[in-house]
């Protein structure tokens, strides 16, 4: 019987499960399924190893001779084949920067642009949830339509918004790949999108009260705690809850009566400046004293107001609103009691906000709009 190339390329389809030398330490490994490995069996330093040369359906018998063969010769020469080819594959990740590096090198040159230079990480938090665990060891020259699409497909519909985000940031590290001069598919992310298909989208409206009951509810809050005050502002100058719990002593111009926002902390990253109406400066005045840090509405513990904080203060009265919704509120409130035109319903800066304080027995007025 023959040494070496023992099987046939027939036996290996054939063959029974179970294991199947070739000879010279290559062996066919059979499952009960059809499918089987290539194993190269060697032995070197006094102990045997088992060096996997892949599956039968993606090496022929004619790859695994040829590879098998490539190796013997390092045993020969008493140098471990799996050690070698470890050593291979970190020096051709590193000739082709895996999809990790070149991404961490992409967020350092956004950083200028990104709100707070990416402290938060929103920026690279869906890529680390949802992508990296499966593709940030891979070549980033080798990534394709379908890694994509397999990294992104369990969440593609149920989680529409973060695949989106996540699918977009990809595109950008893979331009700035291109702008490396590395030979990337400046395509895949398009591919990739295609193969994906159009999201299933299930879009929640954030919870906006009525308009007429805000100052109800606006009442009720002035005698309350520093969550109270900073729900309180954000009504009287309809902003948004996050620009809101960041405010600062600084940026409050009190002669001028105005709400100077710079633009890093703005979601358009333009500075937006907000008119305030005595009731809005007397609640800063109020809460002063217990400033901390600069912030006009600091936590109790530490930092700013949560977010957390404001929504379980509305769930506690059995509220179903919720605090970003009170910007709607007051677009409703325009659409419906204002002759304001439409295009100076959205940039706040041009509408001047005044809500009456009301002494507590009285229900407070509420906004009294004077278009510039």
């Amino acid at each position: 019987m023959r040494a070496i190339n023992r099987l046939s390329a027939l036996a290996v389809k054939n063959l029974p499960p179970g294991k199947h030398a070739d000879g010279g330490g290559l062996w066919l490994i059979k499952r009960e399924d059809g499918g089987g490995n290539w194993i190269y069996r060697f032995a070197i330093h006094g102990r045997r190893r088992d060096m996997g040369l892949g599956s039968i359906r993606m090496v022929s018998l004619r790859e695994a001779r040829l590879e098998a063969a490539r190796w013997r010769i390092l045993v020969v020469n008493k140098r471990d084949p799996i050690r070698q080819r470890e050593i291979e594959r970190r020096e051709a990740m590193q000739r082709s920067p895996t999809l990790a590096t070149i991404a961490e090198e992409c967020f350092e040159a956004r950083k200028a642009e990104l709100k707070d230079g990416g402290k938060a990480g929103r920026w690279f938090s869906p890529l680390t949830l949802h992508v990296m665990p499966k593709l940030g060891h891979v070549p980033i020259e080798e990534i394709t339509q379908m890694d994509i699409r397999n990294a992104l497909a369990p969440i593609w519909h149920t989680k529409a918004e973060t695949a989106e985000k996540t699918i977009n940031r990809l595109a950008i590290i893979i331009r700035h790949a291109a702008a490396m001069d590395l030979a990337v598919d400046m395509q895949a992310v398009a591919k990739a999108k295609a193969l994906l298909g159009a999201q299933k989208r299930n879009t929640k409206h954030i919870a906006a009260m009525p308009w007429q009951e805000v100052p109800s509810f606006f009442h009720s809050l002035l005698h309350g705690g520093m969550v109270d005050h900073c729900l309180a502002f954000t009504i009287l100058t309809a902003g948004r809850s996050g620009e809101v719990r960041g405010a600062l002593f600084d940026e409050i111009d009190f002669r001028e009566k105005i709400w100077v926002l710079p633009g890093e902390r703005m979601k358009a990253g333009r500075e937006h400046r907000v008119p305030l109406s005595d009731s809005a400066l007397r609640l800063i005045e109020h809460v002063a004293p217990h400033s901390r840090d600069g912030l006009i509405f600091p936590s109790p513990r530490k930092g700013k107001v949560s977010d957390m904080a404001m929504s379980a203060l509305m769930k506690r009265r059995e509220i179903e609103y919720r605090p970003h919704g009170f910007k709607s509120s007051f677009r409703d409130w325009c659409a419906e009691q204002t002759d304001a035109p439409m295009k100076l319903q959205k940039p706040v800066s041009r509408i001047k906000l005044v809500l009456k304080w009301s002494a507590p027995t009285v229900a407070p007025t509420f906004w009294n709009v004077d278009v510039d």
